[in-house]
């Protein structure tokens, strides 16, 4: 087991040493939901706040892997059975208009608008973000374990195609704080995956 300051490698799987804050705990409870019915991966700011950078976010960015409407129905009722609501409409044919669409839709607790979960669908006609969510890192917040990208693909992602001011402290963040274990092999090969996706 490696130990670092900050977290340690155990499996495969990323230990970060600290509590569990209240967004943590929001997540967790979405995610519980989410994993029964889809792959998934959390993407963008909350991979930076969880690795311990001190910034506020309103909305936590999921990948889901893209599903029919059947299934799609499934996850919905179940996500209303337990106290959330959605930004895009209350009943399956209203918000699978958007997911038909390959659009995000989002999803708060019940009387609550923040934060909430920017759930995101993905398939192969979106590359770059389907490469991500087919390639996922472990992370673990003492018991709670999700998934995100590879450190190295979420950095370049940060620094190449969204590029603005948070984005860019985020992945310095990361490649300060994970500096010990990136991989330069893995930079120059999701590297080329990013650039196609920005030249698209």
């Amino acid at each position: 087991m490696e130990q670092k300051e900050g977290y340690f490698v155990e499996n495969n799987t990323i230990v970060i040493n600290r509590e569990l804050t209240e967004l943590d705990l929001f997540v967790r409870d979405f995610l519980d939901i989410l994993k029964k019915h889809s792959d998934y991966l959390v993407v963008s700011g909350f991979v930076s706040i969880s690795t311990g950078r001190a910034r506020g976010t309103e909305d936590i960015d999921v990948l889901v892997q893209k599903l029919d409407k059947e299934k799609f129905n499934e996850l919905f009722k179940d996500i209303l059975k337990n106290n959330w609501w959605c930004y895009q409409g209350d009943t399956l044919e209203e918000v699978w208009r958007y997911i038909e669409k390959g659009e995000s839709v989002r999803f708060a607790k019940q009387e609550e608008m923040f934060p909430n979960i920017e759930f995101i669908t993905v398939d192969k006609t979106k590359p770059a973000k389907y490469f991500e969510l087919t390639h996922p890192q472990k992370i673990r917040v003492k018991d709670f374990e999700f998934k995100i990208p590879p450190l190295e693909f979420e950095i370049l992602y940060k620094e190449i195609i969204l590029a603005g001011k948070k984005d860019l402290a985020d992945a310095r963040h990361l490649r300060i704080f994970f500096l010990d274990i990136l991989k330069e092999e893995r930079f120059k090969e999701y590297k080329l995956i990013i650039i196609k996706e920005k030249e698209r």
